[in-house]
């Protein structure tokens, strides 16, 4: 269940600044990261030959940043539940940024706050900034301004 819901137009306007919540923590395995190289056929080094990465930078594999994106859809809905709407889609992203690698066996988590509200023809249109932190670290793995669009 969603840590925060938001009901209509005017809901979602009053939650505008608002950080929406953190999801649940998501272990990065290796089989994992395995299976998003088959899907994209990007089979480097780094994220699958653990022998081989031992003595890379990072001394082990590493997810592939878009891996990372690509789970910020698997987190938003355990943070902020949109209600009210005919339809919501995902528009695009305007900005990502990696300060830091997930490294295999790291703990990461979805953080989200709702930036603005826009008007768009139908709807509304947020952003989202979806920070996506790892366990212990300093600084994020990945930062992503996330646009959705929901139609009236």
């Amino acid at each position: 269940m969603a840590q925060t819901t938001l009901t209509g137009v005017d809901e979602v306007r009053a939650a505008v600044g608002a950080e929406l919540g953190t999801s649940e923590w998501l272990t990065i395995t290796q089989d994992r990261v395995d299976r998003f190289a088959d899907a994209t056929d990007d089979h480097q080094w780094i994220h699958v030959d653990p022998d081989k990465a031992k003595d890379g930078p990072f001394g082990t594999t590493i997810a592939h940043g878009y891996l990372t994106v690509a789970l910020s859809n698997r987190f938003l809905p355990e943070i902020v539940d949109v209600q009210g709407f005919r339809a919501g889609v995902n528009y695009g992203v305007d900005k990502v940024r990696f300060p830091q690698p997930v490294r295999v066996g790291d703990r990461i988590r979805g953080r989200a706050t709702l930036d603005s509200v826009d008007d768009v023809a139908g709807g509304i249109q947020t952003h989202v900034r979806i920070t996506i932190e790892i366990d212990g670290a300093d600084k994020p793995a990945a930062i992503i301004d996330s646009i959705s669009r929901y139609l009236v």
